[in-house]
């Protein structure tokens, strides 16, 4: 069913509508409003597939109920209807967003190949919308546990903001799976995530690395460089192990994110930038904070949402799914036959002491595969598994 909202101040007008509508398709749920009050509050209340809306009203005119709805729920097509005195109007109402325009009184061809063409366009956004929650299977997040099972719904409920995440976990946790999930869920996932691995970077090329620089700042600057804010403008920039930053990076990260603009290194001009910042990290920041080492204005900038990864050895539960995941996926990457984990095999791995968490997971699955029989039994485990 196709739920179609018509907002017309005049009653005649309304009829005709809903009569039109209603015998051309059967699937047309049709609903009307008699002014654009009374058509905000449905909207608000309600999904609708099409918007109808007259552009001269009383208390509300068109433009106005327009802009409104467009802040409420942006996907839904709107199609203005004008008078003869309007059309001035109807195209401006295209620059704000509206799908099309008809006249008064209406073509009966041109309006049902309109409603026709919106509602399309409206599945098609629908469609997106789902693709875009769809993550990529390179970032998945795999488990069921309540810690894993928790951290995918804190995913879901930030994702569509802007806020700033702060994820924290030991190494080799899948603290970027987070990140990259964040962000391919977020309404920047047509745009692009950069990483910085703040710890592989030496503290006195940290700052043109983010910021960017001109030529001639240092000795090696033979030109104008642009940084990673700049790349990520419009999109994310995760900046992984942040607590191995400098000082003096910190206080240029504070202000990116108080004032949204960036200065590169040796430059006097301001850049503004528009990116979504996630960061994660294997420290503790408050310890950090207390030894002088990590800035509390940023921490507080940054740790809007805190997100926890806990280490493998506190979800063993997720063990079984994952050993399962990485033999498919390592077996895809080499070309052979699946290998399969004897119970006896799965039962040992849980109880091994991952300190490389899933990261040593993986390797000693690929090793087992490698090294193995066409079953991997507990004697493979004890074999292969600690070298």
């Amino acid at each position: 069913m196709s739920k179609i909202l018509i907002i017309e101040d005049e009653a005649p007008i309304r009829r005709v509508l809903t009569k039109i509508l209603s015998e051309e398709n059967d699937t047309y749920l049709v609903q009307e409003a008699e002014d654009g009050l009374q058509g905000i509050e449905l909207v608000k209340n309600e999904d609708f597939d099409l918007i109808l809306c007259d552009i001269k009203m009383p208390k509300m005119d068109g433009v106005e109920v327009l802009e409104a709805i467009k802040k409420i729920k942006p996907e839904i097509p709107m199609v203005m209807i004008s008078g003869h005195g309007d059309l001035e109007t109807a195209i401006q109402t295209m620059r704000l967003g509206a799908f099309d325009y008809i006249s008064k009184p209406p073509d009966l061809n041109r309006l049902l190949n309109t409603v026709r063409n919106a509602l399309d366009k409206k599945q098609l956004v629908v469609e997106n919308k789902i693709l875009k929650k769809k993550v990529s299977k390179n970032y998945e997040m795999i488990g069921e546990s309540d810690a894993i099972s928790h951290i995918k719904t804190m995913i879901d409920k930030v994702a569509q903001t802007d806020a700033r995440v702060l994820i924290t976990g030991p190494n080799g946790t899948g603290k970027e799976l987070v990140a990259h999930q964040l962000h391919e869920k977020s309404n920047r996932a047509q745009q692009a995530i950069i990483e910085v691995n703040c710890a592989a970077i030496p503290s006195e090329l940290i700052e043109s690395e983010l910021f960017g620089h001109v030529k001639g700042a240092f000795t090696s600057a033979v030109k104008d460089r642009a940084g990673k804010f700049e790349a990520a403008n419009g999109g994310t920039i995760f900046l992984d192990e942040i607590g191995d930053m400098s000082l003096s990076a910190q206080a240029k990260v504070l202000r990116a994110l108080q004032e949204n603009l960036i200065q590169r290194v040796g430059a006097d001009k301001d850049i503004k930038v528009d990116v979504r910042v996630i960061a994660a990290t294997n420290k503790d920041l408050k310890t950090e904070i207390a030894e002088g080492r990590f800035r509390e204005d940023l921490y507080h900038r940054l740790a809007v949402i805190l997100i926890k990864v806990p280490a493998l050895n506190e979800r063993r539960e997720d063990i079984p799914m994952l050993i399962a995941h990485f033999a498919l996926k390592i077996s895809e990457e080499q070309g052979s036959s699946v290998k399969i984990f004897s119970k006896q095999a799965v039962k040992l791995l849980q109880e091994y002491d991952w300190t490389g968490n899933i990261r040593e997971l993986r390797n000693v699955v690929e090793r087992l595969i490698i090294l193995g029989g066409n079953e991997i039994s507990e004697n493979d485990v004890t074999l292969f598994a600690s070298k």
